[in-house]
């Protein structure tokens, strides 16, 4: 972890005119192509939900602005990423599941499937599921429909830093798959340009 001089930091006043605003949030919703994702994930008897969360997490991990969180007053720039998620459970209920990055496929998923189970087993929001701090990304999915624009719940809270990536049901056009990808995050941090290298980088991820 890095602390980031704002007195010499490039971004020091971009970061001060939006930190000012009560929602100084900002994203876009978008698609990506995995149809070549898909067939990976189903012919190595994968699930495509963790294939494609894990090449998201690779993407966010390549993206410095989406590493940059407010913490205490000051900016830290992190290390690693990890990837905080929503986990459904069969009384339509949900819980949520934190599953450490790590760049292998096998140990990313396994710590994934035994968060899953872990909220299986378990009830509520499961707020206490570890020592959650800021180093995360807050994924979600809407596996019913596919979606061209998401609205957010928030507290006005302009401290809050930690972006939220939504994913929705892939629709198929032309023979290829297309999933919904909404990305949000702090204006102070990060600006269109570096969610854009976070969408370039992931659908980089997709077509692997």
């Amino acid at each position: 972890m890095k602390i980031i001089d704002i007195e010499k930091w490039n971004r020091k006043e971009h970061f001060e005119f939006f930190s000012k605003m009560a929602s100084p949030y900002f994203g876009f919703t978008t698609e990506v192509d995995c149809t070549k994702a898909y067939d990976y994930a189903k012919e190595n008897s994968h699930s495509f939900f963790a294939t494609y969360l894990h090449r998201s997490m690779i993407a966010v991990n390549a993206v410095d602005e989406l590493k940059l969180r407010i913490v205490d007053d000051q900016i830290v720039l992190y290390d690693t990423i990890h990837a905080g998620s929503t986990i459904a459970r069969a009384d339509g209920t949900f819980g949520f599941a934190f599953i450490p990055f790590s760049e292998n496929f096998d140990l990313f998923n396994e710590a994934m499937q035994q968060e899953i189970e872990a909220v299986q087993h378990s009830t509520g929001l499961r707020l206490n599921n570890g020592d959650l701090g800021k180093d995360l990304v807050r994924h979600t999915t809407i596996p019913w429909n596919s979606f061209s624009a998401l609205l957010h719940p928030t507290n006005f809270n302009n401290s809050e830093s930690v972006p939220k990536i939504t994913f929705g049901k892939f629709s198929i056009r032309d023979g290829k798959k297309f999933l919904p990808v909404s990305v949000e995050a702090h204006h102070g941090l990060a600006d269109g340009l570096h969610l854009a290298r976070y969408m370039e980088e992931f659908q980089r991820q997709l077509d692997i």
